[in-house]
């Protein structure tokens, strides 16, 4: 397995959004009581709170990659498939989200690591859960700051 990168990139939104989550999950909790529903929701916050620290701990946040137009976190990737569709989406942290259109995939989700360090014109190959294999070309690679600003 391809470790893709050791520090996750966020929109500086994103991480604003996760450090109020974490504020939040804190606070909640304080003053629990027994029983086996507030255990179970105990356990999934404390879950949570050590998801959301280990995302923060050295976050990259809202510094976009050099526009060299190479896959890697923090851009946003046109690829193509073998059957002519195009797609275009952040290679981002599942914790992005509310970014319009744009869907968000992990650098550690299969089309992310396929793709990490691909440049335009590079055609690579991943496998889906069902095992099949899929063929995709990167078409382009934008910094997310420079495609948002673009957009309005």
């Amino acid at each position: 397995m391809t470790i893709v990168s050791s520090s996750p990139w966020l929109t500086p939104e994103t991480h604003a959004r996760l450090v109020r989550e974490l504020a939040a999950l804190r606070r909640s909790t304080a003053g629990e009581q027994d029983g086996d529903d507030e255990i179970a929701r105990h356990t999934h916050r404390q879950a949570r709170i050590r998801q959301i620290e280990d995302v923060l701990r050295g976050a990259v946040v809202g510094q976009d990659p050099p526009d060299d137009g190479i896959a890697e976190p923090g851009m946003v990737l046109t690829v193509e498939y073998d059957d002519g569709d195009t797609e275009t989406f952040l290679l981002g942290t599942r914790d992005e989200a509310g970014h319009g259109d744009l869907e968000v995939y992990s650098p550690d989700s299969p089309i992310g690591r396929a793709l990490h360090g691909a440049k335009p014109g590079d055609r690579r190959e991943y496998r889906v859960p069902s095992g099949g294999a899929v063929r995709v070309t990167l078409v382009g690679a934008e910094p997310y700051g420079q495609h948002r600003h673009g957009d309005r």
